[in-house]
């Protein structure tokens, strides 16, 4: 069943080059890391039009990809980026911590604590 401008998200992420193989893309949606319009693809045959936005959680990243086209094959990367425009966030700096991120309990350059004060702060906190 060929739906005309619509494809499978398994063979278009394959397309797109955001995994190596089709069964590797069919794992990554049946895992719930893909999502199509802010709803999570159920199955591999689900399928995506152009305009669809798509979610998907690689590793430690998120990407945002605003599908452009259907494609007809996996061919170099260059063709690869024509089928979808990256709408992600851009990764943090590797050196800074993340705005949640709760602040060190000692004073900077004081070094790392002995056992003692180990045992003094677990003890302040309420651990045995």
């Amino acid at each position: 069943m060929v739906v005309e401008g619509r494809q499978r998200i398994d063979k278009w992420l394959f397309f797109s080059r955001a995994v190596k193989s089709r069964s590797l893309a069919a794992k990554l949606v049946v895992a719930g890391r893909v999502r199509i319009n802010r709803d999570k693809a159920a199955q591999a045959s689900d399928l995506i039009k152009p305009g669809d936005v798509l979610t998907i959680t690689l590793e430690r990243r998120i990407f945002v990809w605003k599908v452009l086209g259907t494609g007809v094959r996996r061919g170099p990367a260059e063709e690869a980026r024509t089928l979808y425009e990256d709408m992600s966030p851009p990764p943090a700096p590797k050196g800074e911590a993340p705005a949640d991120a709760l602040p060190g309990l000692r004073e900077a350059g004081s070094g790392r604590p002995t056992k003692k004060e180990r045992r003094q702060t677990d003890h302040l906190l309420g651990e045995d």
